[in-house]
């Protein structure tokens, strides 16, 4: 019976491009389970699009001193170009910036507020009293309470996978100032998880809700299950939906001024506007796609478990009438020559850049990133295994197979499909092997063993290089050409059989193999079948199907790897703040003073109250640096100030400026003086 499938790949972040690793682990995978879906006729849906919105983008945003929209636009054109070009082949690719978006979010967080599924809280969060803002979880990093990596962020740690809150953190940090923040009360909407502990473990256990039948829990991979129900076990609790931000989904209701949703809200109904929108531009109803019978696949990284697992089941639960997932086939990390990817340390190969330099390698890439998938543990990607798989699986048996079958044909029939003729036990070994291959490699791609059935695919390879290798037909050919014929046609049944098994994985060399020989493309009906080509049938001549790597592509490779990397800097001192325009840095007047009184400032041991010779004035400027100079030693320094910082009262006091200090790693202060004798009033620019 045909089932129904909406599948989803995890929104990527619109904050950098695509790398590897986020490939192997999420977007490849789907796309091949789709792919295979669509040859079994069946009716599914494939969606994604880019995650717009959240912190990270906020703080990509800061660190390029651009508006947070240019950063989603210019990675939303990067990304969906490098998935079209790697033949990433979505239904749609929308994006969670779109009015139909915002609309849909705001629209499901009012059926959730009205099915009663938040509590309002009034809690304590952190806030940079330098930035006068509320630090949204990803605005707060700090050493992990689980792993100990002192660089994890303030909803989850890198490292271990651990989903946390700001509060949990060890010392925390605030990415903007880079200072400890303070805790502040706010009022946000919470999702009391607890409550969803019972039906939750049930359905991940059993695989049922209220004793029915949801889902197999055997088809669910053990990370998942395993992470699921320890963070079940360890007893759920509640969790802010909205954040204290000025970019992305507005709150819809009263009181909520300020106040955006969780980009884990957010981005998952960002499934569901996709549909939306894809839905009315081919006039369907995008509720078939979330009701009913409906099988719905994530395909998620392990560090995205939680929210696929158990947020987003409870989200969609609460709504009412939508279907919940059917798998959550989550991937583990791939490193990448002997350490981990990092955007940061530019430790990657971006997929948008390698398709620019070698868009004739998109199946060869395919191959090897499916052959070490992630599904159960880390895995690796070196160039060198690239290299080997390619030359070694790719070109040696898949390419020598089918070039030697059909370059055969050519030389002894003229590029005609030979006739069968009597069959031995070997033949007939060979064609009863061949038929298995339909339920095997769909069994295994239907239990999202993906890695497997790939290499069942190879091995349907391996079969015709075995046969031929056997039979030796080129020998044959100058005593028995009928037994040529029988060898010859069991070889071109393979070869098209090839052109259907691989489709999945490899649909450009597929389509490539159907074209040399004269065929369209098959759906999976065809696999294991040993009359695809009829008697008769001309083949076209071939060319080379697969290039084999040399060790120059090799060797640049990871030249260019080792060329880009960024090595990290352990600093002590405070990161740098978030960049300016020009234009306001034209804004700020400093200038050339001198410090003609100094005084204490009465019970306050840190400042000192300081007259100064401005070129245009004499000013009270207060300065907190009593610990670092005495009074009577700094009367006559030239010093660097800040003129046209707004008034303000410190202890009593006028202070009318700033004088500017440069701190070391240990706190201590220095005047930023002019290295010359420069009168009061020169500019600083």
């Amino acid at each position: 019976m045909s089932e129904k499938f909406t599948v989803t790949a995890a929104l990527p972040y619109a904050n950098g491009p695509l790398h590897l690793g986020h490939i192997a682990g999420v977007y490849l995978p789907a796309d091949i389970f789709v792919r295979f879906l669509r040859m079994k006729q069946e009716d599914v849906l494939f969606v994604c699009g880019s995650d717009e919105h959240g912190a990270a983008i906020t703080l990509r945003a800061k660190k390029e001193g651009i508006s947070p929209q240019d950063i989603v636009n210019k990675y939303h054109q990067i990304n969906s170009k490098a998935f079209k070009d790697f033949d990433i082949d979505f239904d749609i690719y929308s994006r969670t910036s779109n009015e139909i978006h915002h609309q849909t979010a705001q629209d499901y967080f009012k059926v959730l507020n009205d099915n009663g599924t938040f509590t309002k809280q009034t809690t304590e969060q952190f806030y940079d009293d330098e930035y006068n803002q509320f630090l949204a979880d990803r605005y707060v990093t700090g050493e992990c309470p689980n792993c100990h990596n002192p660089n994890a962020y303030g909803d989850q740690c890198e490292k271990c996978g651990s989903a946390l809150s700001p509060t949990e953190l060890i010392n925390p940090v605030s990415t903007l100032s880079g200072k400890t923040p303070v805790l502040k009360e706010t009022t946000h909407w919470f999702l009391p998880m607890e409550r969803h502990e019972e039906w939750l473990k049930e359905w991940i256990t059993d695989g049922t809700i209220d004793g029915v039948q949801q889902h197999d829990p055997k088809t669910w991979r053990n990370q998942v299950n395993g992470q699921s129900l320890s963070w079940i076990n360890g007893g759920l609790h509640p969790r802010a939906m909205t954040r204290d931000l000025d970019w992305g989904v507005k709150v819809p209701v009263e009181g909520a001024d300020g106040k955006v949703l969780y980009v884990w809200l957010d981005a998952p109904i960002g499934y569901i506007s996709a549909t939306k929108e894809w839905a009315q531009a081919n006039n369907k109803d995008w509720k078939e796609y979330w009701t009913g019978d409906r099988k719905l696949v994530h395909f998620i990284g392990k560090d995205n478990i939680v929210f696929h697992a158990i947020i987003f089941p409870i989200l969609l639960k609460q709504h009412g009438g939508l279907v919940l997932p059917d798998n959550v086939p989550a991937y583990e990390f791939l490193n990448l020559e002997g350490d981990k990817f990092s955007t940061s340390r530019n430790w990657a190969v971006w997929l948008h850049e390698f398709m620019a330099e070698n868009p004739d390698k998109k199946d060869e890439l395919k191959y090897v990133l499916t052959a070490i998938a992630p599904e159960s543990r880390d895995s690796e990607f070196t160039w060198a295994e690239f290299q080997a798989r390619v030359n070694n699986e790719l070109a040696d048996v898949f390419g020598n197979f089918v070039n030697r079958s059909i370059v055969l044909t050519h030389k002894y029939f003229e590029g005609k499909v030979p006739a069968r003729g009597a069959t031995d036990e070997y033949d007939q070994e060979v064609l009863a092997e061949l038929a298995t291959y339909n339920t095997k490699i769909e069994n295994l791609i239907r239990a999202y063993k993906l890695r497997e059935a790939q290499a069942e695919a190879m091995n349907l390879a391996r079969l015709g290089n075995k046969y031929l290798a056997e039979t030796e037909p080129w020998k044959l050919a100058k005593t028995d050409m009928k037994r040529v014929e029988t060898i010859l046609n069991i070889a071109l049944q393979i070869t098209a059989n090839l052109t259907v098994v691989f489709q999945p994985f490899l649909p450009a060399k597929a389509k490539t193999l159907a074209q040399f020989l004269n065929i369209d493309l098959l759906d999976w009906s065809a696999v294991g079948k040993d009359d695809i080509l009829s008697d008769g049938h001309s083949l076209n001549k071939p060319s080379i199907l697969i290039t084999k790597i040399d060790d120059d592509f090799v060797a640049k490779q990871i030249e260019k790897l080792e060329a880009s990397k960024v090595e990290e800097v352990v600093s002590s001192f405070e990161p740098q703040k978030e960049n300016i325009t020009f234009d306001e840095f034209t804004k700020l007047d400093i200038r050339v003073g001198e410090i003609l009184e100094a005084e204490k400032v009465p019970k306050a041991d840190k400042l000192l109250k300081l007259l100064v010779d401005t070129g245009l004035d004499k000013r009270v400027v207060v300065s907190g640096i009593a610990e670092h100079y005495k009074a009577e030693e700094i009367i006559g320094k030239k010093v660097s100030i800040l003129m046209n910082l707004a008034p303000r009262k410190i202890r009593g006091v006028e202070s009318q400026g700033m004088i500017l200090m440069a701190e070391d790693k240990d706190g201590k202060l220095s005047f930023v003086s002019p290295e010359k004798d420069f009168e009061a009033g020169g500019e600083v620019r």
